[in-house]
């Protein structure tokens, strides 16, 4: 979708649809009205009269102008209490309008910005409202083949400014919104993307895609017979019972200066995770196609933060491979030997993330990084302890969890911190192997983590488990139902902010 910011009077914009958000108001009237002729303010009352439209939160009403203005309709908004207002709140409201609009059939929509009637930031209303309309409007379609015509598309949106002198804000905060808002729809399509249309070489393919139009952006891809060189037997163990070539993609952004030590995002790729041996059960495991969902947000991260130019050395890490049953599939029983040194008791073949992450993790110590954060769809006691919501967050770095907590708020992506204690190392303790993969059901997502660190070294350290955020079984107005691109907004918020630390430190002003 094409988004644009246009400078003039809203009343004399034309357009099909005009999209104004109201909040409501204890006296019964509401904010934001003051821009619209007095007819249409009269037709609001009214509609307001008859409870039709309130400005609760998500309402939506359409009202027809009937030449009082240049719109030929006003699509009424609803963001609840002007106290109560935050971004997430108008990012429901943008994506529940521009939603209705598109039921209507309509192909382009004009948005009023006005951030000091909403009481936000000029330049946190105007993101807010693109990723709102951007992300409401996501589909998926590709495998569509029949009454094609039928799927309604809004291909272009205006966000319109009437003041001069906040086109420079509005347009920079349009631009950054819908880089990243790109991003975030580019994971969501390689999560949504069935098992036989993304493995481990095709998500490689997609890697050297991104890395060919960014000048900043290197890929390394090292394969199987690479892979054995180095001694990633714990990738490779995983990759064991599966036809389809494990891959380990590498993206390095180099965005700082030259020798700087990087960030380091590692991302999930099992392209396909049947459980192995330890075979999950048949329903719903067609989903299982999500469980690289935390590559594919390393990946938009990587794409992101290219395209905002960021002043920082940030490398991606995916290992990528399906975790399949078959003759040559390892089991339960094996001990493999990670490329760390740290030898794994496999005691559940569908504990498979961590193993192939174990190997990404050791790897990523080759960089001297500042910090090393991974990113997995890795454990189901996640969505039992916190639901589709929320995901979890252990680290071994007071700073760095500060940072991804700061920036889950303002993205929305809520993450909640679990216990790293002593007494969790317990359960994965082996008789006859370093480590087992997998300590039982009880804190699970924290076990998980524990075995994580065990290859981290000595760099500070963050892990986010994704489990029930990256696949939705219900939509919200701007995610929806299956693939969420969760990961993709919060690393790009974590790294802006970051950045924006970095330079203030270097003397350089800076302008957000």
């Amino acid at each position: 979708m094409k988004i644009t910011v246009k400078q003039g009077k809203i009343a004399e914009y034309v357009t099909e649809a005009l999209v104004v958000a109201l909040c409501e108001s204890e006296k019964g009237l509401m904010y934001g009205t003051k821009r619209l002729d007095k007819s249409v303010q009269s037709l609001i009352k009214e509609v307001m009269a008859t409870g039709d439209f309130t400005g609760e939160a998500n309402q939506v009403a359409v009202l027809y102008t009937r030449g009082a203005m240049r719109p030929r309709r006003i699509v009424l908004t609803g963001l609840g209490k002007k106290s109560e207002l935050d971004r997430e709140k108008l990012r429901n409201a943008l994506a529940k309008a521009a939603q209705k609009i598109r039921q209507l059939n309509i192909k382009e929509l004009a948005v009023a910005v006005d951030g000091d009637e909403l009481g936000l930031p000029l330049e946190v209303a105007t993101e807010a409202a693109v990723e709102g309309v951007f992300l409401g409007l996501y589909q998926f379609t590709p495998f569509k083949t029949q009454e094609r015509e039928k799927i309604q598309e809004v291909e272009a949106c205006v966000f319109l400014v009437e003041r001069e002198v906040s086109m420079p804000t509005v347009k920079k905060a349009a631009e950054i919104a819908a880089t990243i808002c790109h991003a975030v729809c580019f994971a969501r399509d390689l999560v949504s993307m069935p098992g036989n249309r993304m493995t481990p070489s095709d998500l490689a393919q997609e890697a050297k895609a991104l890395a060919v139009v960014r000048k900043k952006v290197h890929v390394k891809i090292i394969d199987a017979e690479g892979m054995k060189k180095l001694g990633m037997n714990a990738l490779l163990g995983v990759a064991s019972g599966s036809c389809q070539p494990p891959q380990f993609i590498i993206l390095e952004y180099r965005g700082g200066r030259k020798g700087e030590a990087p960030i380091v995002l590692v991302g999930k790729g099992l392209t396909f995770d049947s459980g192995g041996i330890s075979l999950k059960p048949s329903e719903k495991m067609e989903e299982m196609k999500s469980d690289m969902a935390g590559g594919a947000a390393v990946m938009g991260a990587i794409m992101a933060t290219a395209d905002l130019r960021l002043p920082l050395n940030v490398v991606g890490m995916i290992p990528a491979t399906e975790n399949l049953p078959g003759g040559k599939a390892y089991k339960p029983g094996d001990i493999l030997t990670s490329l760390s040194g740290i030898t794994i008791e496999v005691t559940n073949t569908d504990a498979e993330g961590r193993i192939i992450l174990a190997d990404a993790l050791t790897y990523a110590g080759s960089y001297k990084p500042t910090a090393i954060i991974d990113i997995a769809t890795l454990t189901g006691a996640c969505v039992i302890a916190l639901g589709e919501n929320v995901s979890a967050l252990l680290g071994t770095d007071d700073k760095l969890k500060a940072g991804l907590k700061a920036a889950a708020e303002n993205t929305g992506e809520r993450v909640w911190e679990l216990p790293f204690w002593e007494e969790y190392q317990e359960p994965l303790k082996s008789e006859i192997a370093d480590l087992k993969n997998a300590g039982g059901r009880a804190a699970g997502t924290i076990t998980a983590a524990v075995f994580l660190n065990k290859f981290v070294g000595a760099y500070p350290w963050a892990h986010l488990d994704i489990a029930g955020a990256a696949w939705r079984t219900k939509e919200k107005p701007y995610i929806p139902k299956g693939a969420s691109g969760v990961g993709v907004r919060l690393f790009v918020r974590f790294l802006r902010d970051l950045a924006k630390e970095k330079q203030i430190a270097e003397g350089v002003k800076v302008r957000e």
